[in-house]
């Protein structure tokens, strides 16, 4: 994905220099869980809130400093281009909003280190990318591409930015009302009804990172060979079918709440292919 040397978003909190970097460690049970609970959205407080303790005792330790303080190279450079991807969804949602007589107010991203804070609880490392309503922002710990490569087989930048698109996606769906329609379902409704209604949200946030990628290549031409196939196995990598089968060794439908690597992948390549976001409704759909 060509991104170097393109405009970056200022709608940015790097707290990665300012304290709150724990020691890796916990096991390797521990961080694939921590991916299948809360990889690309969904509602992480349940784990998050396991997570705040930890977190705000870090916190305690911070000061200010340079945000890329004690970090690699790699670490750094990833920054910078989630900063030029972020840019490129606040572009294109910007349009889309004012198509419809809106105007678009984009999310935070914070990047952190090891633990952090927000609204929806405590946030570690080991939790992956999130979008929090109740602050809209999103959180990334810019380590965590490290594991999507190396624990679930997706890497490069393009993947990269079909994650961070996806969390924006859940910032637009807080935005239009979907999420509150979703967290009723999840308190009224049997659980069933309720991962059901997960699904139906994830797969809309797979949708809605196709729309930015389509328009995005459509007006700044940024993708490269290859760029396509790593999106592809990031969104296969991440269904709950293929999950679930790594962590147990087996598939329970009924307990999905992300989407199959099927839906995942055909949400997604819809939304890259059209653009379209009449195509994206996905809780009126015949067929996910």
């Amino acid at each position: 994905m060509r991104w170097r040397g393109r405009e970056q978003s200022t709608n940015v909190e790097d707290r990665r220099g300012s304290g709150g970097r724990v020691a890796a460690g916990g096991g390797i049970g521990v961080l694939i869980i921590a991916v299948i609970v809360a990889l690309l959205g969904g509602n992480p407080a349940g784990f998050l809130q396991q997570q705040q303790q930890a977190a705000q005792q870090a916190a305690q330790q911070g000061g200010a400093g340079d945000p890329t303080a004690n970090l690699s190279p790699e670490e750094i450079e990833r920054g910078e281009m989630a900063k030029v991807v972020l840019k490129d969804t606040e572009d294109v949602w910007s349009d889309l909003f004012a198509a419809s007589g809106q105007r678009y107010r984009p999310p935070t991203l914070v990047l952190f280190s090891g633990s952090t804070q927000s609204r929806c609880g405590g946030a570690s490392a080991s939790t992956g990318p999130f979008y929090c309503p109740a602050d809209e922002k999103v959180y990334l710990d810019t380590s965590f591409f490290t594991q999507l490569d190396r624990q679930l087989g997706a890497p490069g930048d393009f993947a990269q930015a079909y994650v961070i698109a996806h969390e924006v996606g859940h910032h637009i769906q807080n935005l239009t009302g979907k999420t509150d329609y979703v967290d009723e379902i999840r308190s009224t409704r049997s659980e069933v009804e309720a991962n059901a209604a997960s699904v139906k949200l994830e797969l809309q946030a797979d949708f809605y990172a196709g729309v930015v990628l389509h328009h995005t290549q459509k007006e700044k031409q940024v993708i490269e060979p290859g760029d396509i196939e790593e999106a592809l196995r990031a969104a296969t990598a991440i269904g709950d079918d293929r999950l679930q089968k790594r962590s147990q060794g087996f598939a329970v439908p009924e307990t999905f709440t992300h989407g199959t690597s099927e839906q995942r992948l055909r949400w997604f390549m819809k939304g890259l292919e059209t653009g379209d976001l009449s195509q994206g409704n996905t809780f009126e759909a015949r067929e996910l």
